[in-house]
């Protein structure tokens, strides 16, 4: 079966674990259990996105493995090796007011206070401390993502991010 919707990449399907096929997982979600809360997935077969729901799933050291329907045996899980995993957009929790996805943030236009366009949201990175917007522009930009010191507003209906920087930096 296949579903048309906004795709929405959640992780990675890295390798097989056990003879009963279940596959090792690397999940981009925090935390990278929540991968789990997700179903169907979407696994890009042949050039087609294909919807497989989950029969089991648990937190595995630094991972996460799976069971997936109809893939009951080690030989058929290695097929699946290396498939991005993908959900609907709208599998989504919505948000509270002031907080986003980074799939949200992608994208958007940065400008800062003076007015000047510092370029647009390529990524994220996790860094610890905060996350970091990369901006693409004239050149690439690191700015963090601090709410209200660095990140003055966020509008997603104009997609345009405002933040507190000089272009200098």
């Amino acid at each position: 079966m296949t579903v048309d919707c906004e795709h929405v990449i959640v992780g990675r399907i890295s390798g097989i674990f056990g003879v009963k096929g279940w596959v090792k997982v690397f999940s981009y979600t925090q935390p990278r259990e929540n991968i789990l809360n997700y179903s169907p997935w979407m696994l890009q077969r042949g050039g087609q996105w294909q919807c497989i729901n989950i029969t089991a799933g648990r937190r595995h050291g630094a991972g996460v493995v799976a069971h997936l329907e109809g893939y009951d045996d080690r030989d058929d899980a290695r097929k699946l090796i290396a498939a991005d995993i993908a959900i609907c957009r709208d599998q989504f929790v919505e948000t509270k007011s002031g907080e986003y996805y980074w799939i949200d943030l992608i994208g958007l236009k940065v400008v800062n206070l003076q007015g000047m366009v510092l370029g647009i949201v390529d990524h994220l990175l996790e860094t610890g401390a905060n996350d970091v917007l990369v901006v693409q522009g004239a050149t690439e930009i690191l700015i963090p993502y601090v709410r209200d010191d660095v990140v003055t507003d966020v509008n997603l209906k104009d997609g345009v991010i405002t933040v507190d920087w000089d272009a200098a930096y």
